[in-house]
């Protein structure tokens, strides 16, 4: 059975401030959870649609076509904190959604790197309804439409596409991070401009500054409430598991069940980052993420952890390796995260669990905090400008 290594944070181009807050970290543990309330969505970790996901939290949720009934409900997209924005495989798509288009009048597509891959594909309108909620014509990306080919630009990072269901391992990204826009003022000014967007001419497509609010943006930051931030909960797991269920909770302190309750609130920077320590050193680029599937975090070299044949992408110790970290925010609160890493060839071996709590594996030069930290958490996100009981966003809580 494949278990694919994933990690889906995209590269971050956004400029904004960081928030405050306060509190002591909590010992992870089961947590309370919200089930019912308008505000509140089932999720769920299992396989996936390709039944070979480890450590993919679910989600479904219903796109309809602008201001009409015409409407699909589309299963098993991924929660992904660690970007913003809907994105949706074309062929999980059977409604057709209104295309953008740009300053000449032809169709806007974007080009999308993260740090597993790229997403390419048409920006599109649609109303988005996830339990009780709903956002209104909002820009989405639809993945892998044939009628854009690739350009140059995006197919030459190297990257692999993450545009199939193969390489997704999904249905869509359902992107609940810090950021209200997938992108920012980077892609809206001519000078520095990341070159996401494009407007695509039968001639070919060409990169073009995209307004902030044509940009694909966080759909809960368009709810008309509960549209501050998001909090996942999701129960401890001991050992791998076949599936678990928690929720995706929409708001921050704006009902009774999303109340921050004392979580301790960690202050990001312009990126999204915060800093961690291990082993006594310091790495100021660390995030949170549940799109990435395990702990990933610097390389063998400098953990002494080994690493798994390739390509495998994660970490094989001989005994499982109990760890701990310290996280702190800009604001300067700081708390303790004691995780452990287990042998990830042994934990797959089962093929039948895809929840585990000790996976991780080589990253890059910092911390990804990804899914198994969010088991017996409750974890905040709050959205870039958003007012909370805790501060503007945006930061992490747990």
């Amino acid at each position: 059975m494949s278990r694919k290594l994933l990690i889906l944070t995209v590269w971050a181009v956004s400029m904004l401030g960081a928030g405050c807050g306060g509190g002591s970290s909590p010992s992870k543990s089961n947590p309370t959870m919200a089930s019912s309330g308008q505000n509140v969505v089932a999720i769920s970790v299992n396989g996936g649609p390709t039944n070979n996901y480890v450590n993919g939290v679910f989600v479904t949720l219903t796109v309809c076509v602008p201001g009409s009934s015409s409407c699909q409900s589309i299963p098993n997209v991924l929660v992904d904190t660690g970007s913003s924005g809907l994105r949706l495989l074309s062929s999980a798509l059977t409604i057709s959604l209104k295309q953008q288009n740009g300053p000449g009048g032809h169709p806007v597509a974007e080009c999308v790197p993260f740090l597993s891959g790229f997403t390419w594909g048409p920006v599109e309108t649609a109303d988005i309804q996830i339990a009780g909620e709903r956002a209104s014509a909002v820009p989405i990306q639809v993945l892998s439409d044939t009628a854009f080919p690739v350009p140059s630009g995006c197919s030459s990072t190297g990257l692999q596409s993450m545009d199939s269901l193969s390489t997704l391992g999904a249905n869509g990204l359902l992107g609940v991070g810090l950021f209200a826009q997938d992108c920012g003022p980077a892609c809206a000014s001519p000078v520095g401009n990341p070159g996401l967007y494009y407007e695509c001419p039968s001639s070919g497509c060409q990169p073009i500054t995209e307004a902030m609010t044509q940009q694909v943006q966080n759909p809960v930051a368009m709810f008309p409430s509960d549209n501050n931030g998001v909090m996942i909960e999701l129960p401890a797991v001991s050992s791998g598991q076949p599936s678990i269920t928690g929720s995706l909770v929409f708001g921050i302190g704006t009902q009774s069940n999303n109340a921050l309750n004392g979580a301790t609130v960690y202050a990001v920077n312009s990126s999204g980052n915060f800093t961690t320590t291990f082993k006594g050193k310091s790495y100021p680029g660390s995030f949170v993420d549940s799109g990435s599937n395990g702990y990933f975090f610097l390389n063998s070299n400098t953990t002494s952890i080994t690493a798994c044949g390739s390509p495998n992408g994660f970490y094989c110790p001989s005994n499982t390796q109990n760890l701990s970290a310290e996280n702190e925010g800009t604001n300067g609160n700081s708390g303790t995260v004691n995780f452990s890493v287990a042998n990830a060839d042994t934990l797959f071996s089962t093929n039948t669990d895809f929840v585990f709590g000790d996976l991780g594996g080589p990253g890059q030069s910092d911390f990804d905090w990804g899914l198994p930290f969010f088991y017996g958490r409750n974890v905040f996100t709050a959205i870039e400008g958003k007012s909370t009981p805790a501060g503007i966003g945006p930061y992490w809580a747990y």
